[in-house]
């Protein structure tokens, strides 16, 4: 990655201060204000006493009016409220205490959301976990977290019950249903006040998937989710009006953080959905106004072929990300709809980094300007700023940036600049506009005879070409150029299947002969995980040995 170090080029940071919906301008300099701005989003959330200090205010406020909903279940502000102080009561009767981690493998359902509501309300730290975890990968996620509390399905209990013999952790079951050990601890529960919390102090530890080495536990503090729910509610106009459709799972950032925080602080209605179901989404969609999902929604919902402008005439906005977004897909979404999908960018360690504005252009292919109080910057491989238009890697800085990492302090400072910007290893480039270009990961980029190749780049092209529906490059042993750059092309649906020699010999017509594709393999899909996000990983694995790599 040696040609992403630039001398003599001019400082780009783009600093998001503004409200939503104005342009931003390019700056060419680096801003004074960032480090006040920092402490002032800080000073705020110390004083509201914390994340649910801040929703628990909202609930007070909205005690009327329904806040929460799934299936036929319907809870008010003050109804919500009540049964988050009660599981607090009886998360403090299962020993949970301040700083206390409660790992949680559940189901999604309205019982797991006020679950997480009432750890924060308890002080202590969600640690949420991927219901497609198996044992052994429990195992790791139970060893490192030393939880106070273990929360699975009841189907998992016995299988699950050895991870804690001879351990300070308490097993405890929550179905989908509601059901389970936990649910009678409620039962019996005397409500509990909300604990005060300073700023500082953890709300959650999200552990990466894991796909370069072992997870790592990104720790999330109360000022880093407040601070980022309150800058989405402000770009995205949120409201009290407002009713989000809520299909997205509750083990990740998006359900929980992007989602359920977002709403809860501004006072709308969330209707949960137990999955996504695309004929359950269109029914639903008539009595929402925003919906947010995964790349793979907006892609099944237009396959339905029932999406039109009367089933989302009250939706004011789609909203995608956790994933990039072919521009195809934007563009057959705004056809089918009329509307054009809000793509924005963010991952764990941080939250929502930026946003395409609400009111303004949205870019296909692009995600936007930062959101207020965020910092960002694209650098080279040393941390020196690249000048506009450069490709290099995003860095940021701001309230909203996690803490570190659970217990790897040499991460956290391989991956956390002495000056406070976060390494998000995402390669980008800003635009004349100041929009933000994901180029790709930094993991992904292929060198090939000593060029660096943004895989980004060359899928664009492809996607372009007839019967492709969808592309991921990758860059596979070689022994004459290190690596080599393959194609993984799945052919358009209803459409014959493209040769790969042909889409070989169109990409030659269009790119510098380094970049092209040495080989195209032909699939019917591309491996995903739980969030949509294409797993490279697994395609360089499964193809290692094209060109004789080990």
């Amino acid at each position: 990655m040696t040609s992403l170090h630039t001398t003599g080029v001019r400082s780009l940071i783009i600093v998001a201060a503004l409200a939503a919906g104005r342009r931003l301008r390019p700056a060419l300099a680096v801003a004074r204000s960032g480090n006040a701005g920092v402490r002032q989003a800080m000073g705020e959330a110390a004083a509201a006493g914390g994340l649910y200090a801040a929703i628990e205010a909202t609930l007070a406020a909205r005690a009327q009016h329904a806040v929460i909903e799934a299936g036929s279940q319907s809870l008010t502000g003050a109804q919500l409220d009540a049964r988050v102080a009660r599981a607090a009561g009886a998360l403090a009767m299962l020993g949970v205490g301040r700083g206390d981690r409660v790992v949680v493998q559940a189901e999604k359902s309205l019982s797991q959301a006020i679950l997480y509501l009432a750890v924060l309300r308890a002080g202590g730290v969600y640690v949420p976990l991927n219901t497609a975890y198996q044992r052994d990968e429990i195992a790791y996620f139970t060893g490192d977290a030393e939880p106070a509390l273990l929360v699975c399905d009841p189907a998992r209990a016995q299988s699950f019950g050895p991870l804690v013999l001879g351990t300070r952790t308490r097993l405890v079951t929550l179905g989908a249903d509601g059901r389970g050990t936990l649910a009678d601890a409620v039962l019996g529960a005397a409500p509990t006040p909300a604990v005060a919390v300073r700023a500082d102090e953890l709300a959650s530890i999200i552990y990466t998937s894991g796909t370069t080495g072992r997870s790592k536990g990104a720790m999330l503090t109360h000022a880093n989710l407040l601070e980022n729910a309150r800058a989405l509610v402000t770009t995205w106009q949120i409201g009290a009006s407002d009713v989000l459709l809520h299909a997205l799972p509750l083990f990740h950032i998006h359900g929980l953080f992007v989602a359920l925080n977002t709403l809860l602080l501004a006072g709308g209605r969330v209707q949960l959905l137990r999955s996504f179901d695309p004929p359950a989404v269109i029914e639903a969609l008539p009595r929402a106004t925003l919906f947010m999902g995964v790349p793979t929604y907006y892609t099944r919902l237009l396959a339905t072929q029932r999406l039109d402008r009367r089933n989302t005439a009250s939706i004011r906005a789609f909203i995608s990300g956790s994933a990039p977004l072919l521009p195809q897909t934007f563009q057959a979404f705004e056809a089918a709809t009329g509307h054009r999908v809000l793509e924005r960018y963010g991952m764990s360690e941080c939250g929502i980094i930026s946003s395409n504005p609400l009111d303004g252009p949205r870019v296909p292919g692009a995600v936007g300007l930062p959101l207020p109080g965020v910092e960002l910057r694209i650098a080279d491989v040393h941390g020196a700023a690249l000048a506009a238009g450069e490709a290099g890697v995003v860095e940021v800085r701001g309230a909203h940036v996690f803490k570190g990492y659970w217990r790897m302090p040499e991460r956290t400072a391989a991956e956390v600049r002495a000056d406070g910007y976060f390494v998000t290893g995402d390669i980008g480039r800003i635009d004349a506009h100041g929009y933000l270009h994901i180029v790709g990961r930094a993991k992904d980029l292929v060198i090939t005879g000593g060029l660096n190749v943004y895989p980004k780049e060359i899928e664009q092209l492809l996607d372009s070409l007839p019967g492709v529906g969808e592309s991921a490059v990758i860059g596979l042993p070689h022994p004459d150029f290190g690596e080599a750059v393959a194609a993984v092309v799945c052919p358009a649906s209803g459409l014959a299947a493209p040769e790969p020699e042909a889409l070989i010999a169109a990409a030659r017509q269009k790119l510098a002969g380094f970049k092209v594709p040495k080989v195209i393999f032909l699939v019917d899909e591309l491996p995903r995980n739980t969030m949509g996000k294409v797993q490279k990983a697994v395609l360089r694995e499964r193809y290692a040995a094209t060109f004789g790599g080990a």
